[in-house]
């Protein structure tokens, strides 16, 4: 979802030598690309030549702090503008690429206060601008308030703890306008926005336990109506249908999570989304969507597609480890599927050193069955990069660097370097 375009970067690169405000936009914007592990260049277009990383953060954590000496040095706070907003959300993207992730949310509700501050969640504030700089508003407005929501459920789950953060902003202005002449981009992010919607201040109450008013009516709605979001063909690029796709598991486990959390469950319940058993249906739909996906798709959208995948295995461990498993025939038990995402999560440029160690820990310790087993197949897929294309790891070829995904070729084309959702 581009919030800067092309000749807007341009225009401010050139205003580096005389602007500060311009300065820390691109300062911060090259670090946020070299923190994310999944943003790939390739040499030689022309030549078809190996895509190389650029992935360095140190050299983020440079130029992030460049950015945030340069900023202390103007009042950027008391007349801002919409780059003052991009900058404070390329700083969030950065620290949490960076796993700083209070650090990243004092930036992040800096940019939905200066959000605020510019009026970007008043209608009227659009009515006199023209066309471009409307839109650019909107999508800025709208990223903003996806992220925060991502935000408020990433830190809950990683760090097991009620933080009680509260929403900012709301669903008070109208979306982007789709123009049939562009690209699917602005398609695939309302896709996003829709799934986030129905996350107000209500839920998060909730979430926060905050409210007390939880029924198993309202959370039975939310999970039909995040199961009836996206349409069973996406018209997006393949980057947007990875990160659409894992969302929206991802989010149907995390009301999951308020309603066990609340006593909702039931193991004679009619609706699947109330038992004890739903995550294993989430990480059923989880390993077949995330198969379509070429490994490029996934690891341009950094850790916070990792984490998503990260949240719904461990929630299956919970579940694996409390309910009795029936054995079907002809059909994969959840061992499979949880097989299946500690092996994606382990060859994702960012879970191998992060996430693959605690997950299988968790497993090590809930499961102790299935744990030296797990132990081995993180060792395999740590020692596996200079395998080539395909290892097999306990029996599940994993996919090399490179190589088109667990799905085989992909469906999708690939999206051009610079449209992909960050942190979405």
């Amino acid at each position: 979802m581009p919030i800067l375009y092309r000749e807007q970067v341009q225009q401010t690169t050139a205003d580096i030598s005389h602007s500060s405000e311009s300065y820390c936009l691109i300062t911060s914007l090259c670090a946020f690309m070299l923190i994310q592990p999944g943003i790939v260049l390739k040499t030689s277009h022309a030549l078809g030549e190996q895509a190389d990383s650029v992935t360095n953060p140190k050299m983020g954590t440079v130029l992030m702090e460049e950015c945030t000496r340069v900023r202390k040095s103007y009042d950027y706070v008391e007349n801002p503008t919409v780059n003052t907003v991009i900058t404070s959300f390329f700083l969030f993207g950065c620290c949490f690429g960076l796993n700083r992730h209070n650090t990243g949310w004092l930036h992040l509700r800096e940019a939905t206060a200066l959000a605020q501050i510019l009026g970007m969640q008043d209608e009227n504030t659009y009515m006199f601008d023209n066309v471009v700089e409307t839109s650019r508003k909107r999508r800025l407005f709208w990223l903003l308030f996806v992220t925060e929501r991502q935000v408020i459920f990433l830190d809950f789950m990683a760090y097991a703890l009620q933080k009680h953060r509260p929403l900012t902003l709301h669903a008070t202005i109208g979306l982007p306008t789709v123009d049939p002449d562009s690209s699917n981009s602005l398609t695939g992010f309302i896709h996003l926005v829709n799934l986030y919607r129905p996350f107000d201040d209500q839920f998060i109450g909730l979430w926060n336990k905050s409210r007390t008013d939880c029924s198993p009516f309202t959370l039975a709605r939310l999970q039909q109506q995040l199961t009836e979001a996206l349409p069973a063909f996406l018209h997006t690029t393949e980057s947007q249908a990875a990160d659409l796709r894992t969302s929206q598991q991802w989010l149907r486990t995390m009301v999951w999570q308020l309603s066990i959390a609340n006593g909702f469950l039931s193991s004679t319940s009619p609706d699947s989304s109330m038992t004890f058993r739903f995550p294993i249906e989430v990480a059923k739909d989880l390993v077949a969507v995330t198969a379509q996906f070429s490994k490029q798709s996934m690891e341009v959208h950094g850790i916070g597609l990792i984490e998503k995948v990260f949240d719904v295995a461990c929630t299956l461990i919970d579940v694996m480890s409390c309910v009795p498993l029936e054995s079907r025939k002809f059909e994969p038990q959840p061992q499979e599927y949880l097989s299946q995402m500690v092996t994606l999560i382990g060859t994702l440029r960012g879970g191998e050193s992060r996430y693959l160690p605690l997950v299988t820990a968790k497993i090590r310790d809930t499961l102790p069955g299935m744990g030296s087993g797990m132990q081995q197949r993180s060792s395999a897929i740590g020692g596996s990069s200079a395998a080539g294309d395909g290892t097999s790891v306990g029996g599940v070829m994993v996919k090399q660097e490179g190589s088109e995904g667990s799905g085989g070729k992909s469906p999708f084309e690939q999206p051009p370097f610079m449209h992909f959702y960050p942190l979405a």
